[in-house]
């Protein structure tokens, strides 16, 4: 059994209202005691049980918060498309054809290229403070290739996601349903047993509403819980779909209609916003306050991909959802946070109350709202997951 207490916080988001003030819970001046990788007390410094630890962290009056929890992220793939986002910034409009030009590098890559360069990307992300990351397949669009890119996110996250259905490969033009019969049938049969989720992008130059709605369905069958790519390019039938089927979460949703946001309010299904595509895209920006005042349950998340959201920053994505969003600080890092373990259907992630994964990010700044104050500034100083010291933190004392 391994205990540690982290003593002179100047500010705990806890995310439990019980434990503190507002949704976030804040605690000032507050202690976290871990044991055994858990939280098993939070609260003020003043009223830390005697002996709770045998090791103390002094947090120096500096925040803490949970580790972030991206649950949207594209890590297996080769190759660069820094020329494809150059090109946009000159004024080429963007679609989801660069996508197939991914495909071909990650067909052609080595295992080991790959999962070099998923370690690369997670570890990159730790550093930011994010603890909890979802993966997707959706850059083989074959069936060993998809196959092989699950099995390589899933030695880095439990938080797999079949997509096979990202886009319909240059060997399937003109032929979508025949794509389509093949991810509903061989290609689960292979991918299925290597993912917890399965995933559709139902927009413009991809799948269409009946698309969607046999893939997922076929997914289901498999035993995959259904996430949705949506209203990303233009509105369409992906947020319907979504709540439709009880899929976790719906994402991008740039473009909603009336319906959507009442459905997403209704619902279970979580929207998931991904500012990082919009910033790389010159997008407009999803509308969160809207979802958010109609009563949605609204996610952060960093859509790291090579063409459309090269980022695995969490800080600078809730900077954009405050800046570009109309979030408030507050209502962004508990979106990164515990929104993300919302969309993940995780209640061990995303706060630090007992009884949680003791995911702990340590700010050097006094306060979470710093990481909106600050944009750019790497203000994470260091991170502990499940209670393990992972990034940056110096040995505690006895």
């Amino acid at each position: 059994m391994t205990s540690l207490l982290i003593d002179g916080i100047g500010s705990l988001v806890t995310n439990d209202p019980a434990l503190g003030s507002g949704p976030l819970g804040v605690v000032p001046d507050a202690a976290l005691v871990v044991e055994d990788g858990r939280v098993t007390w939070a609260g003020p410094r003043s009223r830390v049980p005697q002996g709770a630890a045998r090791e103390r962290f002094d947090a120096a009056g500096r925040a803490v918060l949970p580790g972030f929890v991206d649950s949207h992220a594209h890590l297996v793939f080769a190759g660069d498309r820094a020329a494809e986002f150059a090109a946009r910034m000159a004024g080429r409009p963007y679609s989801a054809g660069g996508i197939r030009t991914t495909v071909e590098a990650t067909r052609a890559a080595s295992d080991d290229t790959l999962r070099a360069g998923v370690r690369r990307l997670v570890a990159e992300a730790l550093c930011s403070g994010t603890t909890t990351v979802e993966c997707k397949s959706g850059y083989g669009l074959t069936v060993p290739d998809e196959a092989r890119c699950l099995r390589v996110a899933g030695e880095h996250t439990e938080e797999v996601t079949f997509l096979g259905a990202h886009v319909v490969p240059p060997e399937y033009a003109g032929r979508p349903d025949d794509y389509v019969d093949l991810v509903c049938g061989p290609m689960l049969d292979a991918c299925a047993p290597h993912a917890r989720w399965i995933d559709v992008f139902c927009d413009r130059g991809a799948f269409d509403g009946d698309q969607t709605r046999a893939i997922l369905a076929a997914g289901r069958e498999r035993g995959l819980v259904p996430r949705v790519h949506a209203g990303q390019l233009q509105a369409g039938p992906g947020v319907a779909v979504a709540v439709e089927l009880g899929a976790a979460s719906a994402d991008h949703l740039t473009h909603l209609t009336a319906a959507d946001v009442d459905a997403l309010a209704s619902g279970g299904t979580v929207a998931t916003l991904l500012p990082g595509a919009e910033f790389s895209t010159r997008s407009p920006y999803p509308d969160a306050r809207r979802l958010l005042d109609a009563g949605a349950t609204v996610a952060l998340a960093a859509d790291c991909n090579p063409g459309s959201s090269y980022t695995t920053s969490m800080p600078f994505c809730i900077a954009l959802a405050v800046r570009e969003m109309r979030m408030t600080p507050d209502e962004a890092v508990w979106a990164a946070t515990m929104g993300g373990a919302r969309a993940l259907r995780r209640t061990d992630v995303g706060r630090l109350s007992p009884g949680a994964r003791a995911d702990v990010v340590l700010l050097d700044a006094p306060s979470h709202v710093h990481l909106a104050y600050r944009p750019g500034v790497p203000l994470v100083a260091a991170v502990w997951r499940a209670g393990v010291p992972a990034a940056g933190a110096e040995p505690p004392s006895r």
